[in-house]
């Protein structure tokens, strides 16, 4: 047997087939523990659309209460960058699955408590204090959240079905947003009223039970195969945010910029254009029903694009899908622009449709970027430094685009752009379909 060979075949994780036991929990664990962690990261996210402008910042005028209600969203995109560090830091050095406990009880718990926060009427400017600390504890934790549960699933997985498996941590956040747009949409059927005072809380204090039932599945995980085979080897290296800034620059770049592209379609459609649809004249109810339709629009897009990122290669999927993002950028603000439930459906529909293209291949792209000992460091920072550019600031600026007179069309015309420098450094970046994780240097 050549030195290759013999390599390849220590890489490989015991389980060579999804459908043994243990991988299945593998990829239920990572699927569920991912679906718990957005449901209460995208809860927020609807919720400043629709709530929080009015329940923690009433004193403002509508617009400059929507703007610091998407601030304090984006608070919690600018924590996932150092939630990314801080638990890639411990899950390059002790292992990914002791981090995915931590980073859902710190989700659970910041949750459950922002849906007991006394609003501003009643303790005045602590309330948005408050809120905002705790955004940025959801954000600590869902940026260590998704490099964990996506390298548990991808490390055990056999090389073939990297892809598939990986996705499935990102098959968690179109499921969460789904349940968080359900639940949130199932509160607004109370009396407007009473869904300003206690109904929207009730979504938020579900999330305790919600992450009960995830740590259960999550306990029963093994540890990663290859990082316990690279264990020595990680120790022996410096910091890992250090090397990979010293080691990895380019790919760190050409990642995060990959990344971008899926994250702003994210902040366009599934945060800012539900305000934007709502001031236009959209009905409420109907506007986060289109959103949890396209919650599922992009968790079937991601299933499909993951099976064919294993067969065709990330790059060329992922191109596909931003090239459509170009194409379709002025078309899904004109339809928001409309101010109708179906002219939102639609644009929210197919948005999420292709923002599910790019995010099937987008894991296992990131991931297969680094090497085993950075590997949770490099693709976190990569996905959640991307999650605060794309994603974090995008609703408030296109929301201080349009407020400050730009319009629809320079908003298009700054998307476009963002996502041309996103598509230009997918072609440049290496493809990692057939390279074996073990020879990644």
């Amino acid at each position: 047997m050549s030195v290759s060979q013999h390599q390849r075949t220590e890489a490989l994780p015991k389980e060579q087939s999804l459908n043994s036991p243990q991988m299945r929990r593998i990829l239920a664990s990572s699927f569920l523990g991912s679906a718990i962690e957005f449901y209460d990261f995208m809860l927020y996210a609807t919720a400043a659309a629709v709530v929080f402008s009015q329940v923690f910042f009433a004193d403002l005028s509508p617009a400059l209460a929507t703007f610091a209600s998407f601030g304090t969203l984006a608070a919690g995109y600018v924590a996932r960058p150092l939630g990314g560090i801080v638990f890639g830091h411990f899950g390059d050095r002790l292992g990914r699955k002791g981090v995915l406990v931590v980073s859902m009880l710190m989700m659970g718990i910041a949750t459950t408590i922002i849906g007991l926060l006394p609003t501003a009427a009643q303790i005045g400017t602590l309330a948005p204090i408050l809120l905002v600390t705790l955004r940025i504890v959801q954000g600590l934790a869902v940026g260590g959240e998704w490099g964990g549960a996506m390298l548990i699933a991808l490390e055990h997985a056999p090389g073939g079905k990297r892809g598939f498996a990986a996705a499935f941590a990102n098959l968690g956040a179109p499921a969460g947003s789904l349940l968080a747009a359900g639940a949130l949409s199932l509160a607004t059927l109370l009396p407007e009223e009473q869904f300003f005072a206690w109904g929207w809380r009730i979504p938020f204090l579900l999330s305790i039970f919600l992450v009960t039932i995830g740590l259960f599945v999550r306990l029963k995980v093994v540890e990663s195969p290859l990082f316990q085979k690279f264990n020595s080897e990680a120790e022996k290296r410096r910091i890992p945010i250090f090397e990979v800034f010293a080691r990895h620059p380019k790919n760190l770049l050409l990642g995060t910029l990959a990344a971008m592209s899926q994250l702003t379609i994210s902040g366009i459609a599934s945060v800012w254009a539900v305000s934007y649809a709502v001031s236009q004249g959209a009905e409420r109810t109907g506007v986060l029903n289109a959103k949890a339709l396209a919650a599922i629009a992009l968790f079937l897009m991601t299933l499909l694009s993951a099976r064919l990122c294993d067969k065709f290669g990330r790059r060329p999927v992922i191109i596909a899908g931003i090239s459509a993002a170009i194409l379709f950028a002025y078309p899904l603000l004109l339809l928001v622009e409309s101010g109708t439930v179906v002219g939102f459906t639609v644009a929210v529909m197919v948005g999420q449709g292709i923002q599910g293209i790019i995010l099937g291949p987008l894991a296992s792209f990131l991931a297969e970027l680094f090497p085993t000992a950075v590997r949770f460091t490099g693709s976190s920072v990569c996905f959640q430094g991307a999650s605060a550019l794309g994603a974090g600031f995008t609703p408030v600026i296109a929301s201080a685009v349009v407020a400050g007179g730009g319009g629809i069309m320079l908003l298009g015309g700054v998307w476009i752009g963002v996502l041309a420098l996103c598509l230009l450094a997918v072609v440049v970046a290496t493809e990692g379909r057939r390279r074996n994780l073990a020879d990644i240097r």
